[in-house]
């Protein structure tokens, strides 16, 4: 008897240890399903939002434009007024001028103030006719407004032969200039229209130049700083310095390295004629802030080398240098390329350091040693006014998406290449 309750007694202890097993698993395995469910939500719902809000702003238009738009003034050859007819295509919110033959419509612009947009203008409309009215090399010559243009004044003859003005600058809207035209005047004089900005060609194109910059200078320095302290460097204290002064440098934050850079490179850059922040700046400057980066992962790509290939090479009568450049480099190339694809996307999405070695302000035509900003800072830019422009944000931030997603896909089909070359 006493035998049997001793191991009744022990199995039951074994049943509860069991339960309680069973139990932890649970939880763990629930907080583990949990975690996850919740960081694909997170990811999914920044997703839906960027591309629901930015998706009808992207296009090829806004990739290729210019952010400020353009102020024109024209003069029509032909001001005397018809009898038109509204196509069929035009949306209810628009307002169509049957004396001259154009519609226009209430909106805002990428800074969200009201603007008066062109949405369509009758082949025989006297709006046709206009020339050129400020000086320089457009004065007198054919100059349209296109569709989309903003209407910002149009001058019309009224019937006592006087000039006045209807649209924005008169503190009117769509609706209210066009049937003042219809109602009130006999012919039409001039008008003053802005080509559409919130492009984003300017801030493209000094990203790319930034990256070009940053990469020329941070992954030949950091490639060979990681070669001299994985392969020539020994473990002595400083070599334990170097790294440890690497690690420090990864944890600070990049505003400081813009701080620093005004500070430090902003002379060096004033060299070659920079009196502003600057896209040369910029490019210093990130070089500071990737180098740990591109150490670190080019230090890994090297430590995936077999170390039976350099002895197999140093056997064979190579140097060590003919061995480092020969045989461990060629084999941890996969490795640098991606120590170059996340450089990459840390040049795309950073913001704070370039803010003060760049500046803030959109420039359509960026130069070397002058102010610019990246896709990045444009984002800060349109959202930091009082009036944010989710919109284009989002439109932005779906491009720098894409862009990365072209890096990684890219990468990979090098790395994979090269493997089966290499296995060849």
């Amino acid at each position: 008897m006493t035998n049997d309750r001793r191991t009744l007694d022990a199995l039951t202890n074994k049943r509860g240890m069991n339960n309680q097993r069973r139990l932890a698993d649970g939880i763990k395995d629930f907080i583990t399903y949990l975690s996850t469910s919740l960081s694909v939500l997170v990811l999914g719902a920044v997703f839906v939002f960027v591309l629901t809000r930015g998706w009808q702003t992207l296009s090829w238009d806004m990739i290729t434009g210019d952010f400020w738009g353009g102020n024109f003034k024209v003069n029509f050859t032909e001001t005397l007024p018809g009898t038109f007819t509204a196509p069929g295509s035009l949306p209810q919110d628009a307002y169509f001028s049957e004396k001259y033959g154009f519609a226009v419509r209430d909106d805002k612009n990428h800074e969200k103030k009201d603007i008066m947009v062109l949405l369509y203008l009758d082949p025989e409309s006297p709006l046709k006719t206009s020339v050129g009215a400020t000086a320089g090399p457009t004065l007198d010559q054919p100059l349209s407004a296109g569709i989309g243009a903003e209407i910002r004044k149009i001058t019309y003859v009224n019937d006592d032969g006087a000039k006045k003005s209807a649209g924005l600058l008169g503190k009117q809207n769509a609706e209210q200039m066009v049937f003042t035209l219809d109602t009130q005047s006999v012919s039409v004089d001039s008008m003053d229209f802005q080509s559409s900005g919130g492009g984003i060609r300017g801030s493209l194109a000094a990203t790319l130049m930034l990256i070009g910059i940053t990469l020329v200078i941070a992954l030949p320095i950091g490639v060979f700083a990681a070669i001299y302290l994985h392969e020539i460097a020994g473990k002595g204290k400083i070599t334990k310095m170097i790294r440890a002064a690497i690690e420090m440098l990864n944890g600070v934050p990049s505003i400081i390295f813009g701080l620093m850079g005004m500070t430090v490179f902003f002379p060096l850059t004033r060299l070659f004629g920079a009196t502003t922040p600057n896209i040369l700046l910029g490019g210093i400057t990130m070089t500071v802030v990737l180098l740990p980066v591109i150490i670190r992962q080019t230090e890994e790509a090297l430590i995936t080398v077999p170390d039976k290939l350099r002895m197999g090479s140093l056997s064979l009568g190579a140097t060590k240098t003919q061995t480092i450049f020969k045989v461990v480099l060629p084999n941890a190339l996969p490795g640098i390329l991606s120590a170059g694809l996340l450089s990459i996307s840390r040049i795309i999405g950073e913001s704070a350091a370039l803010i003060y070695t760049m500046g803030t302000f959109v420039v359509d035509r960026p130069q070397l040693n002058g102010r610019a900003t990246t896709l990045a800072v444009q984002i800060w830019s349109v959202m930091s006014g009082e009036q944010p422009n989710f919109e284009l944000a989002s439109a932005i931030s779906i491009l720098i998406l894409l862009m990365v997603l072209v890096l990684n896909v890219s990468v990979k089909m090098i790395t994979a290449s090269l493997n089966k070359k290499w296995k060849e």
